[in-house]
C-alpha cells in the first residue's frame, strides 16, 4: 500500500478516495465503539471503518484533519508511541493487516500529528463484519450492506491479471536476454531445440505473452526491462533480508531484486546459496551432505509466490533468512479454495493462470498443484519439520521452512528406497508423510490404502495382536538411526522380556490374572505367544497356575525361589571373596 504525504491526503475527497476523516482533536477516536449502547453509534470506531473500507477495495483513516475541504490539519494524539501495538490489534480482531503510519503539518518541529491507516482491499470473495455485521459506507454513515452489493462481492471471480494488457507497453520494453533464457529454457523442457532459434517476437505469441502488438502484464512480469517494472509494477520486486539471530530487528544485509522474472530467480538463489550450509549425514554406504536449504525447495517456493501472488497488492515479496530458518511472505491469501488444511489435497486454480502457464512450460514451476507437493517432499525426506503455513491470512502467504535435520536416520531410509525404486515408482509425498506418520508415533497411516502399499513393498512393519495392530518403520531404519534398542521394544518380545516384566509384578502382588497381565504386555504379545511362553514358564517350574480357564491366576513357581536363592547365594559368596582380597 502506498504511503502519502500530507499535502496529497488535503486533496482527497472522501467517496472518490476511499479515505474517512476524523477530527480526534478532542479525544481519541474510539477502538471499537465500547461504552456506547445503539448498535449505529458502536459502529462508527476504528474496528468499523476498517470493515467497512475493506470491503469497498481498500482506502484509509486519517485521523487530526478535518473533513471539509480542503482538509486543514488539526492534530491528534491518537496511538501516540503506540502504533504498532495499534496495527496487532487490528489484526487480532479483524484478520486485517493495515499499514499506519503518522504525519506532522511541521516535520521539523513535529507539529500538526496525522494518524494514517492504511486498510488493504479485501480478497476476492470475502466480506468483512464489525459485530457481526457487514458494514459499508452510506455518506457520513455506517450501514448494514445491502443485499445487492454483498452478493456481488461474495459472487467475485479471480481475473487472471497475468493475461491483461499492459497499456502504454511495447516490444522494445522487453528484456532481449530474459527473452533468451526464456526460449531456452523452453527448448529445453519441450524437448524442441527449433524453439531457440525463433524470432522473439513469434516466441513470444507463440506462448500467449503478446497479442499482435500489445504486451500483457505476464511478459512485463516475465521479460520486461528492469526499469519497466519498477515503474509499472514495483510490487514484483524480491525483498531478501538476513539476519543472524531471529530475535533482532534490524537485519544484517537487505539486497532488492527487481529483474525481469527469468533473470532474477538465479540472482536470488544465488544470493541466498552465499550464507547456506549443509549437515553432513555419513552411514556405511550411504554418504550425502543435506543443505540447510534445498535448492530445488527454495526456487519451488518462491515460484509459487511469484505466480500465485495477487498484484493487487502494493507490497513485494519479503524474504526472511536467517542462519537456520527461511520465511517468505508474499501478498494475497490462498488461492480459491484451498486452506491450510488442504494445502495438499485440494489442486489450485491459479491467480495469474498464464503467468502459470509459461512457468510451467519452460519448467520452472511444476504443473499445476504438484508444486506444493515437491516443497513437502524434499523437506520430510530430509528429515527436517514440515513446512508451516499457519501464520498464512486472507491478504498473505507466510510459509516458513526450517533448516535443522531432526531425524538424519529418517533421510537416510527414505534416501535407501529412492535409490532403490524406478524413476516411475519413487515414493511420493503422501508415501513419506505416511512414514513421518508412524515414525512419529502413530500406530497406522491415515491413508489406509497407503499403507497397504508400504507394508507390501516393506516399507512398514505390521505387529502385535489382531485386534491391536499397529505400524512400525523395519530394522534398516534403526540400523541408520543407530537405535537398534528402539526397534527391539517396538517389536514383538521374546520370552526372556516377557519374564523381565512379568517376574517383578508377581514379586510384588504374589498373584495376578490374565486381564492384568495383558495390561502389562501390551500388543507385543499375541495370544498364541502368551499361551506358549507361559507354558515353557510352567515347564521350568517359574510360574504356576490355579483354577479354570477364565478364572485362572498366575504366580511365580517352586523353582523362581530355589533359583533367586542360588543367584542370592552366589552373590554373597562373591561379596565375601572380595571382601576377603581387600578389594571391597
Amino acid at each position: 500500500m502506498p504511503r502519502y504525504t500530507i499535502e496529497q491526503i488535503k486533496q482527497m475527497r472522501e467517496s472518490e478516495d476511499h479515505v474517512e476523516f476524523k477530527k480526534g482533536e478532542h479525544g481519541n477516536v474510539s477502538y471499537n465503539g465500547s461504552g456506547k449502547d445503539r448498535p449505529q453509534d458502536r459502529r462508527r470506531c476504528i474496528l468499523g471503518y476498517v470493515a467497512a473500507l475493506c470491503n469497498e477495495g481498500g482506502g484509509r483513516i486519517v485521523i487530526g484533519m478535518h473533513d471539509a475541504f480542503p482538509h486543514k490539519v488539526i492534530g491528534t494524539k491518537q496511538c501516540l508511541n503506540g502504533i504498532g501495538q495499534l496495527e496487532s490489534d487490528i489484526y487480532r480482531d479483524m484478520g486485517i493487516r493495515p499499514d499506519i503510519y503518522e504525519l506532522y503539518e511541521n516535520e521539523d518541529a513535529k507539529i500538526g500529528r496525522v494518524l494514517v491507516i492504511e486498510v488493504p482491499p479485501h480478497p476476492i470473495g470475502k466480506v468483512f463484519k464489525f459485530e457481526d455485521v457487514a458494514l459499508m459506507r452510506v455518506g457520513e454513515e455506517l450501514k448494514a450492506m445491502d443485499d445487492k452489493t454483498f452478493i456481488s462481492i461474495i459472487q467475485e471471480q479471480e481475473p487472471d491479471f497475468s493475461e491483461h494488457i499492459c497499456e502504454n507497453v511495447t516490444f522494445n520494453d522487453l528484456d532481449k536476454e530474459a527473452i533468451r533464457i526464456m526460449k531456452e529454457r523452453y527448448a529445453e523442457k519441450q524437448k524442441n531445440p527449433t524453439f531457440v532459434s525463433l524470432p522473439d517476437v513469434q516466441a513470444l505469441s507463440d506462448l500467449k505473452l503478446i497479442v499482435g502488438d500489445q504486451i500483457t502484464n505476464a511478459a512485463v512480469l516475465l521479460v520486461g526491462k528492469e526499469e519497466v517494472i519498477e515503474r509499472l509494477y514495483p510490487q514484483a520486486k524480491v525483498m531478501l533480508e538476513y539476519r543472524n539471530t531471529e530475535s533482532q530487528i534490524h537485519f544484517d544485509s537487505r539486497k532488492s531484486f527487481g529483474q525481469p522474472f527469468f533473470i532474477l530467480i538465479d540472482k536470488l538463489w544465488e544470493e541466498i546459496n552465499l550464507r547456506n550450509g549443509s549437515v553432513p549425514v555419513r552411514k556405511g554406504p550411504y554418504i550425502f551432505d543435506i543443505p540447510f536449504f534445498n535448492e530445488d525447495v527454495i526456487r519451488e517456493i518462491v515460484n509459487n509466490a511469484f505466480s500465485h501472488r495477487d498484484y493487487r497488492f502494493g507490497s513485494e515479496i519479503v524474504i526472511k533468512q536467517y542462519p537456520m530458518k527461511f520465511t517468505i511472505i508474499n501478498g494475497g491469501g490462498f488461492p480459491h479454495g484451498v486452506s491450510v488444511d488442504n494445502l495438499l489435497t485440494t489442486p489450485s486454480t491459479p491467480r495469474n493462470r498464464l503467468l502459470a502457464d509459461v512457468l510451467s512450460k519452460t519448467g520452472i514451476v511444476e504443473r499445476s498443484g504438484q508444486g506444493i507437493d515437491k516443497i513437502f517432499l524434499f523437506t520430510l525426506s530430509e528429515g527436517k519439520p514440515e513446512p508451516d503455513y499457519s501464520k498464512t491470512d486472507d491478504f498473505n502467504v507466510t510459509a516458513t521452512l526450517f533448516a535443522s535435520v531432526k531425524d538424519a536416520g529418517f533421510a537416510l531410509y527414505v534416501q535407501s528406497i529412492q535409490d532403490s525404486l524406478p524413476d516411475d515408482k519413487k515414493l511420493t509425498v503422501f508415501d513419506v508423510l505416511a512414514l513421518c506418520e508412524i515414525r512419529d508415533g502413530a500406530k497406522r497411516p491415515s491413508d489406509k490404502g497407503i499403507a497397504l502399499k508400504l507394508e507390501k513393498l516393506g516399507f512398514i512393519e505390521k505387529h502385535g495382536k489382531t485386534n491391536a495392530q499397529y505400524y512400525i518403520l523395519p530394522r534398516k531404519y534403526y540400523e541408520l538411526s543407530g537405535d537398534l534398542a528402539s526397534y527391539s521394544l517396538k517389536t514383538d518380545w521374546d520370552i526372556n522380556q516377557v519374564w523381565a516384566v512379568l517376574c517383578p509384578f508377581l514379586q510384588k502382588y504374589e498373584k495376578a490374572k490374565r486381564s492384568e497381565l495383558n495390561k502389562l504386555l501390551g500388543s507385543h504379545v499375541s495370544d498364541k505367544q502368551f499361551r506358549n511362553f507361559m507354558d515353557e514358564l510352567k515347564a521350568k517350574g517359574l510360574i504356576r497356575t490355579e483354577g479354570e480357564r477364565g478364572q485362572m491366576t498366575y504366580s511365580l513357581g517352586d523353582n523362581y525361589n530355589t533359583q533367586n536363592a542360588l543367584i542370592n547365594k552366589a552373590l554373597e559368596i562373591g561379596f565375601n571373596e572380595l571382601h576377603n582380597k581387600g578389594e571391597i
